[in-house]
């Protein structure tokens, strides 16, 4: 009977096609993740929202001061606020005056990301769209008033190299219909009908995301939320469902399980070929995903490790959505910028070895620690990310098989290079003996390996 039911709802919305999805598990964990998503390689993920005003402690703030009552929360507040001052009256300082969306779109595409993933809304609640489900707790009502989500969507589409990712919490920390259905051991469902579920479809069918990034079951199953049936009608009648990508947070015991690619854990690197997709969230600033005023330098990976974490990433199979925190006036604060920045920097140069690549059949030599492997299928090349120099001038390349009479090697951005085979497999390349100026970067280069297997 069940099936029947959606069969005939099927029917009814696409007339004479039969629905390829059905609302189990098992039928939406058989769709291929599309295609772009595994060839992109790179995002950026931004957390901004009113969290970014106190911009204190991270984007939990609410939480860790009123549901926690951290006492680094407390005393901030006591000491920069008068009594009586609420979360909600933060809302009129969110003012985005200096947020310039086509200027942000290039800084963004200036990393060489091939994907955003704006948070439209967090836990606390507050949308950055004029939801008609946010009552005024929203960008066009306070704050801003103006739609941010539209103006980023309308700044990115002008473009061709990246596409629009949107962020969605599916609880709210503090509103009244989602606990009172916790209290109710989510027997209840309220909260998802009257907010969750409509918030979703409206996000769908008025910005047209390529990637739908879900966050927060707030410990409520799958059930609640109706997860698999929002996600049948995303895959069979949303007008995204040819291309449009989910991730695996879909209520409590999905991550890692079910979904479109999995993150199983913020910060995910398993550092191992991993079978199913997969997507490493890695915040620039690592004590907070939002914007912190308190950020010492230290707080701040530097770019050679986030060009590491990218290679492995990368070389094992997986996405890197790396993160940035707007400040509550709009802007990318210097160090961010310079982060992305420097990221294109290294892309351009080595971009061959990360964009449209794929798994080779080991990822990290065997012998020679700090090299991972990549691979272009159509072409054959295997590509050796190398993160240190080596002082002698001599990289060991431990797994590829070579020919000496097919085998070609060249340093991308510099040239061809000599090298010599061992046995029974492998290679020594010999680097070419450069000056700083003539350094195609500063850290992590790359060997093309043609005519190699």
């Amino acid at each position: 009977m069940r099936f029947f039911g959606v069969l005939s709802v099927c029917l009814l919305l696409i007339g004479c096609c039969v629905c390829q999805y059905q609302p189990t598990w098992e039928s939406i964990d058989s769709r291929p993740v599309p295609e772009w998503f595994d060839q992109a390689k790179f995002g950026i993920f931004i957390h901004w929202g009113v969290f970014s005003v106190p911009s204190f402690g991270s984007e939990w703030f609410w939480w860790f001061w009123q549901g926690q009552k951290w006492p680094s929360y407390v005393k901030f507040m006591e000491q920069n606020y008068p009594p009586g001052f609420t979360y909600t009256d933060f809302a009129p300082q969110f003012t985005a005056e200096f947020f310039d969306p086509n200027e942000r779109v290039d800084i963004f595409a200036s990393s060489g990301a091939r994907y955003i993933v704006l948070t439209t809304k967090h836990h606390e609640g507050f949308t950055m769209w004029g939801s008609k489900y946010s009552w005024t707790w929203n960008a066009v009502s306070v704050g801003p008033k103006r739609d941010l989500v539209n103006d980023i969507a309308t700044a990115l589409r002008t473009r061709t190299d990246l596409r629009l990712g949107l962020y969605h919490s599916l609880f709210e920390w503090f509103n009244p219909m989602f606990k009172s259905d916790s209290d109710n051991k989510f027997k209840t469902n309220v909260f998802p009908t009257a907010k969750t579920l409509p918030e979703l479809y409206e996000l769908i069918n008025t910005y047209k995301p390529d990637l739908l990034w879900s966050d927060g079951d707030g410990d409520a199953p799958d059930q609640y939320w109706n997860s698999t049936g929002f996600l049948a009608w995303l895959y069979n009648q949303s007008p995204v469902r040819e291309t449009v990508v989910t991730n695996d947070r879909w209520g409590y015991g999905s991550i890692c399980n079910h979904g479109g690619y999995y993150t199983c854990t913020d910060r995910y690197n398993p550092g191992h070929l991993v079978k199913h997709k997969w997507e490493n969230c890695l915040s620039i600033d690592q004590r907070s995903w939002g914007y912190r005023r308190e950020a010492k330098l230290s707080d701040y990976l530097s770019t050679e490790q986030l060009i590491a974490s990218l290679v492995e990433t990368v070389s094992c199979g997986g996405n890197l959505l790396l993160n940035v925190g707007p400040t509550h006036d709009g802007r990318i604060v210097p160090i961010f910028e310079e982060r992305l920045r420097q990221m294109g920097q290294w892309l351009k140069v080595n971009g061959e070895a990360i964009y449209n690549s794929s798994a080779w059949r080991v990822q990290n030599d065997t012998a020679t620690p700090g090299v991972w492997y990549t691979m272009n299928k159509q072409s054959g090349a295997i590509y050796a990310i190398f993160l240190s120099w080596p002082s002698d001038g001599i990289v060991v390349l431990t797994d590829p098989v070579v020919s000496a009479a097919k085998t070609q090697v060249a340093l991308l951005g510099s040239g061809s290079v000599t090298w010599q085979s061992t046995t029974p497999t492998g290679l020594k390349v010999k680097l070419p003996p450069l000056t700083p100026s003539q350094m195609p970067w500063s850290s992590a280069w790359t060997l093309r390996l043609t005519g190699a297997q």
